[in-house]
């Protein structure tokens, strides 16, 4: 007992590490927590390494930062070493005094770390077998690498100044029947996730990232300055209690404006669905990719298909972690009260134009912007729902109707048994299944093809409507889908 009515019950530390194993850090999160350190101590460069060797695996991280001396590292190495409520720099990309050591420990039963400023090294290890022996239960930290992984901790020999991280005995990592081919896969998830959450970062001479002697190039969820980018917001900040955020919206391109490159390369890790929604920085390190965090109405609004091109940045100071919930694996957030029916009406508003660029391929336009597009079908809606019908404005639909003499009222009921007979659930499913819209718009067709059907319309323009090739040409400019083709038409 320390005095009247108290009691000192310090944890048994083998259980309580053991349990923190389970917090759920992803390998990629894990590794992203301590570059957090290294960006934190200054670092420019963080070198990855997987080093392969099946049972005896390990992982090394290696910075140029500032380093720690010897009392420095006892405080990184211990558990909970910060006060979350503490102030800190407003660089600092930590929080709990908790990543290093629960990202490690949540892949690897040996955490070495080997520290390195103004010339001295110092070197320090938890090992999780050892402790589980200690008849005391206590907290007991080793000096030095492990007997026989001394040449893992040696990369620091010519630097002055940094920090390298060994991860060894990596239980939940290399599990039973893990291979090589398993362990490569590791790295490529590792590397798109770097390349995603340090993105800002990398976007720069600030910080480089290699990954098993390869740079990290920076993965940019809103595809900055893209000649076929819809729209973007301005950004919009709003000063709160815990400083200042900032947020900006945008519409990604359909996949109709993007080579086929840059469609795959812009879908980012979890494909075009899963990126939608807000994407959450603090001091322009992402916390979280994707979602909409709760908000909708009357029920909170799901990852869906029609919205899969609209993406948000909400841009945080490191003082607002307790206002919006931030956790100690910096996976998951919550709105403050205060801003949900701000944030609400700007999601709101970047989801409907998401919508129109994705179910319109961009809201067709002639090249000049100027004209109303015909396109093919027509969105009617009545008390019964919604209805597709096609529009016989349309140049190709009305020549078939002026050419059909006796036979309109075949065609007529022919173009009636097409409407009501739109496959509308099986494109649903489709699309929703296979992740991807249906190929249409001519994607994909030859450009004799297209032009073959543009020849056919622009002859019946032109010789039995009797317009002259200027105005055939003007409208053929203004109908879906020969408005993306202006080349084609000038040349007709």
């Amino acid at each position: 007992m320390t005095g009247a009515g108290t009691r000192d019950v310090p944890p048994n530390a083998s259980a309580l590490v053991e349990a923190l194993r389970g917090l759920g850090y992803s390998i990629p999160a894990a590794v992203a927590d301590i570059v957090d350190n290294a960006i934190s101590a200054g670092a420019g460069t963080v070198d990855i390494d997987f080093v392969w060797a099946a049972d005896r695996s390990c992982v090394v991280i290696r910075d140029n930062g500032s380093g720690m001396g010897e009392d420095e590292l006892v405080q990184a190495m211990r558990l909970g070493a910060k006060n979350p409520t503490a102030r800190r720099a407003s660089t600092d990309l930590g929080r709990f005094g908790m990543g290093m050591k629960t990202a490690s420990f949540s892949h690897c039963r040996r955490l070495t770390v080997a520290s390195k400023k103004e010339g001295r090294l110092s070197c320090l290890r938890w090992d999780l077998d050892e402790l589980s022996k200690s008849p005391t239960g206590g907290w007991l930290l080793f000096e030095g690498p492990c007997e026989g992984s001394e040449s893992l901790v040696s990369g620091l020999a010519d630097q002055t100044s940094g920090t390298l991280v060994l991860w060894e005995v990596l239980d939940r990592i290399v599990t039973d029947g893990y291979t090589s081919e398993d362990f490569a896969d590791t790295v490529d998830r590792v590397g798109t996730h770097l390349a995603m959450v340090f993105h800002r970062l990398l976007d720069g001479s600030r910080l480089k990232l290699n990954l098993n002697g390869r740079p990290v190039m920076p993965w940019d969820p809103f595809l900055a300055g893209h000649a076929a980018k819809p729209w973007e917001s301005p950004p919009a900040p709003r000063h709160t209690a815990d400083g200042l955020v900032v947020v900006q919206c945008h519409v990604l391109p359909h996949q109709d404006k993007l080579t086929p490159d840059e469609h795959r390369r812009a879908e980012g890790p979890g494909g075009w669905t899963a990126q939608q929604g807000f994407y959450v920085y603090r001091n322009r390190r992402l916390l979280l990719a994707g979602g909409w965090l709760g908000l909708g109405s009357p029920r909170a609004w799901n990852r869906e298909e029609a919205h899969r091109l609209a993406r948000i940045s909400i841009e945080l100071p490191n003082s607002a972690d307790a206002a919006w919930k931030i956790d100690v694996r910096k996976s998951t957030a919550r709105i403050p009260v205060a801003l949900r029916p701000w944030l609400s009406r700007l999601a709101a508003d970047t989801r409907e134009r998401a919508r129109r660029v994705f179910a319109y391929r961009g809201a067709p336009s002639t090249p000049g912007g100027a004209n109303p597009i015909v396109s093919t079908w027509k969105t009617e809606r009545g008390q019964h729902g919604i209805k597709y019908t096609i529009d016989t404005r349309h140049s190709a639909v009305a020549a078939v109707l002026a050419g059909s003499g006796a036979e309109r009222d075949l065609v007529i009921a022919m173009l009636r048994v097409i409407e009501e007979t739109v496959p509308i659930q099986r494109i649903w499913l489709d699309t929703a299944e296979a992740k991807e819209t249906p190929r249409t718009s001519f994607a994909g067709e030859p450009t004799d093809s297209v032009a073959e059907i543009a020849r056919t319309i622009f002859k019946d323009m032109t010789m039995r409507q009797g317009m002259d090739e200027a105005t055939a040409k003007r409208i053929l400019l203004t109908t879906e889908p020969f408005q993306q083709f202006p080349q084609l038409v000038a040349a007709l």
